[in-house]
C-alpha cells in the first residue's frame, strides 16, 4: 500500500493547474512541482532576503542531490521493507492526528468533559445485566426487560422500590439504586453522557454500557465543589472495643480538641487509619464521588465552610471519625488541566466510542462493505500462530475482494500483508486478536480514504507527508552507501588518508591533564600532591573530592581554558565561568602531521564526503535529471510575492 503514496501524491499535484504550478524538475520521470519547492524552501529559508535568484539555484542544485539519493533508495525497494514501513507509519500516523480525526476528536471530548467537570449530578439507576458478547436472543430478553421496567415508571410506580426490587445491581437492595453525587470520569462513559442530557425529575434510558442496560433519573445538578484536602482522626471497629466505649472515646477526643489539645498530639495518639496517620492525618485531595462507599463521609467533609474546622464526630461503616478541614480547592481553569486531563481522556472509554462514531460516519460517506464470506474464511484461519507473532496462511483466495469503499476494492491479500506487518505476540485468545487485526485494518483503509481527499485539498499536509516519506529514505540509504561504509572500510578510510596525508596538519600542541572543580579550595590540595608527585595521594583526592580530569593533546583553541594560561610545561590554575581549573602540561608539541588515529574522526568525514561525491556522480549517469526553465522562473516569482 505504501508505493500508492507516490501515486496519490501525483494525482493530488496533478489537479492544480499546470499555469500556475508548473514542473521544476524531473528526476528519472518523476516531476516534482513548483508548490511544493516553494513550500520547502520557505521552511529552510524563512528570511526574505534570501529569496534570491542565486540562492534559488544553489538550493535546487542541493535538491537535485538528494532526490537523486531517495530515488535510488526506491529502486532498492526500501519503501517496501518491514523496516521502513513500521517506521514511516509511525509518522504517518502522528501526523494524521493532526490532520484527520484524532486531534479534533480530542479537542472536543477534552471540552466535553471538562463542562461535565464543572457540574455534580445526583442520581438513581436501574440495572438490567447482560455482557457485551451476550447472545442476540439474551440481549433482546435484557432490552425487552428494561422497557417494560421503563413502561411501569412512565405508569407512576415509583422508580425507587422498582430499583429496589429488579435492579441487577447489587448494592440496590440497601440503597434503592441511588448513587449519590458524581461528576465527569466517575461513571463509564455512556452512562455518564446520559446522566449529563437530563434535568432533574427526568428519567433517561435504556442506556447501554458494558455491564447491561440502565434507566436513570436525575435527582439534582448543581455547580461543582471542586476538591476538599481533609485530616481525620479514625477509630476502627474492629480493635477490641465494644461500640459503646469506640463512641466514647471519638467524644473524647472531641472535646480534647474543643479544650486547645493540638490536633497533631491527638491523631498520633489515637487515630487507627496507619496511611495517613504519620501524615499529621492528612488524606490527599479527593473530589465528589471518590468516597461513594462511604457518603457519610463525602457529606461531611464538603459541609465543612473554613479550613481548620473541625466535624462532630460521625459514624460509617469503617468506624467513627472526626474531620477537620484544611482546604478547599476549586476546579482548575481549563487551560490549567488541559494537558492532565487529556491522558485520561485518551485512556478512557469515551475515546474509543468517539472514534467508532467517526469510523462509522466514514463508512456510510466511502459506501463501505464487508464480503461476509470472505472474511469468514479469513477469520477461520486464527490459530495460536497468530498470537505469537508468526501468522502466515498459505491458502487464503488473497485476490479476493475483502471490502468495497464506492469503486475502490481492497482484496483478502491487503489485510494478509496488513495482520503480518503489524501483528506481534500477544495474551489474547486467537479470535479476539484477529477481530483487533481486523478492526485496526478497516480504520487503517478508512484512514486512508480519508487521507487522500486531505492530500488533494491540503498541500501542507501533502508536503508534510513526503518529507517523512523521502527523509526516512533518505536516511537509510545514506547509513548504507556512506556513513557505516566509510566507518568500516578501514583499508579504504587508511589509503584515502595516506592519499591525502598534507590535510591532516595541527598547529602547535601540548599533552596535557586538566582539571575542573566547583571550588578553588580542591585544586589548591591537588596541586600540591601533583608537585610532590604523591599519585596515590592525587588520585583519592580526585575520587573523594569529585574533580574531573580530562587528559591527551591539545591545540589552544580545543578547550577555552587552554587561552587563558601559559603555554608552557608546568602546572597552571585558572577561572573560568564560575569553574576553576588546573592545567598540567607535560610536553609541548610542535605544529606537524597529525598520525592516523588522531585524524580518524576527520578522516572519516572527508571520506565520507568522497564516497557520497563518486556515488552521485553515479546516480547522474543512473537517473536521468531535467530542470525545466519555466517551472525554475515561476518558482522565483512565487517566492517574491
Amino acid at each position: 500500500m505504501i508505493r500508492l503514496f507516490r501515486l496519490a501524491v501525483l494525482i493530488a499535484t496533478s489537479s492544480f493547474s499546470q499555469v500556475k504550478n508548473p514542473v521544476v524538475i524531473t528526476v528519472n520521470g518523476n516531476s516534482v512541482y513548483a508548490d511544493e519547492l516553494a513550500y520547502l524552501f520557505r521552511k529552510n529559508y524563512p528570511e526574505r532576503k534570501d529569496r534570491t535568484r542565486a540562492k534559488v539555484n544553489e538550493y535546487l542544485n542541493l535538491y537535485i542531490r538528494f532526490k537523486l539519493k531517495v530515488e535510488e533508495a526506491i529502486n532498492r525497494g526500501t519503501d517496501t521493507t518491514r523496516q521502513f514501513l513500521k517506521e514511516y507509519n509511525t509518522y504517518r500516523n502522528e501526523l494524521r492526528k493532526t490532520y484527520l480525526h484524532e486531534e479534533k476528536l480530542t479537542d472536543s471530548l477534552l471540552r466535553l468533559t471538562y463542562d461535565h467537570l464543572k457540574e455534580e449530578i445526583s442520581a438513581a439507576h436501574l440495572l438490567v445485566a447482560v455482557s457485551q458478547d451476550a447472545s442476540p436472543a439474551d440481549t433482546a430478553r435484557a432490552w425487552q426487560r428494561i422497557n417494560d421496567l421503563l413502561n411501569r415508571i412512565k405508569n407512576n410506580e415509583p422508580f425507587e422500590e422498582l430499583a429496589e426490587k429488579f435492579s441487577d445491581d447489587p448494592s440496590a437492595r440497601h440503597n434503592r439504586g441511588h448513587l449519590g453525587y458524581f461528576t465527569a470520569m466517575q461513571m463509564v462513559y455512556p452512562f455518564e453522557a446520559a446522566a449529563y442530557s437530563g434535568k432533574p425529575g427526568d428519567v433517561v434510558g435504556p442506556v447501554r454500557t458494558r455491564f447491561g442496560y440502565h434507566l436513570i433519573k436525575i435527582e439534582d445538578r448543581k455547580p461543582t465543589r471542586g476538591e476538599v484536602e481533609v485530616s481525620h482522626i479514625m477509630l476502627r471497629n474492629t480493635t477490641g472495643r465494644d461500640e459503646n466505649q469506640t463512641r466514647n472515646l471519638i467524644f473524647e477526643i472531641y472535646e480534647q480538641l474543643k479544650g486547645g489539645v493540638p490536633w497533631a498530639e491527638l491523631c498520633t495518639k489515637y487515630s487507627e487509619d496507619l496511611n495517613s496517620k504519620n501524615n499529621n492525618c492528612k488524606l490527599r485531595p479527593f473530589g465528589v464521588g471518590a468516597f461513594a462507599q462511604v457518603p457519610e463521609f463525602e457529606s461531611v467533609a464538603f459541609s465543612l465552610k473554613n479550613p481548620g474546622d473541625i466535624s462532630d464526630p460521625f459514624k460509617t461503616a469503617y468506624g467513627w471519625h472526626i474531620i477537620r478541614l484544611e482546604k478547599k480547592i476549586p476546579l482548575p481553569s481549563f487551560e490549567e488541566l488541559k494537558n492532565s486531563l487529556r491522558n485520561r481522556v485518551v485512556r478512557d472509554e469515551r475515546m474509543q466510542i468517539a472514534r467508532d462514531r467517526y469510523y462509522a460516519k466514514l463508512k456510510k460517506r466511502f459506501s463501505f462493505s464487508e464480503n461476509e464470506k470472505f472474511k469468514s474464511v479469513v477469520f477461520a484461519t486464527a490459530d495460536t500462530s497468530l498470537t505469537k507473532g508468526n501468522w502466515n496462511p498459505r491458502a487464503l483466495p488473497v485476490h479476493e475482494t475483502l471490502l468495497v469503499l464506492g469503486d475502490k476494492k481492497i482484496s483478502v491479500g491487503d489485510f494478509v500483508r496488513f495482520a503480518r506487518l503489524n501483528q506481534e505476540a500477544t495474551t489474547l485468545k486467537p479470535d479476539e486478536y484477529m477481530k483487533q487485526l481486523y478492526r485496526k485494518f478497516t480504520e487503517s483503509v478508512l484512514d486512508e480514504q480519508a487521507e487522500n481527499e486531505v492530500l488533494k485539498n491540503k498541500p501542507e499536509y501533502r508536503f508534510l507527508m513526503k518529507e517523512y516519506y523521502e527523509g526516512i529514505l533518505l536516511f537509510d540509504i545514506m547509513e548504507k552507501e556512506i556513513w557505516n561504509r566509510a566507518a568500516e572500510d578501514t583499508a579504504g578510510l587508511r589509503k584515502y588518508f595516506e592519499a591525502n596525508r598534507s590535510k591532516y596538519q595541527a598547529a602547535g600542541r601540548v599533552k596535557a591533564v586538566i582539571y575542573s572543580a566547583s571550588t578553588a579550595e580542591a585544586l589548591k590540595q591537588l596541586k600540591v600532591y601533583l608537585e610532590n608527585k604523591d599519585s596515590a595521594a592525587a588520585a583519592q583526592w580526585i575520587s573523594d573530592k569529585r574533580i574531573r580530569r580530562d587528559a591527551g593533546k591539545f591545540q589552544r583553541t580545543d578547550r577555552a581554558i587552554l587561552q587563558s594560561v601559559a603555554w608552557e610545561p608546568g602546572l597552571h590554575e585558572a577561572e573560568n565561568n564560575g569553574m576553576y581549573y588546573l592545567v598540567h602540561i607535560l610536553q609541548i608539541i610542535p605544529p606537524g602531521l597529525l598520525s592516523f588515529d588522531e585524524a580518524r574522526i576527520t578522516a572519516i568525514s572527508d571520506y565520507q564526503q568522497e564516497l557520497e561525491e563518486r556515488w552521485l556522480s553515479d546516480l547522474q549517469k543512473k537517473y536521468p535529471v531535467i530542470i525545466h526553465e519555466k517551472g525554475r522562473k515561476q518558482l522565483i516569482r512565487m517566492l517574491r510575492r
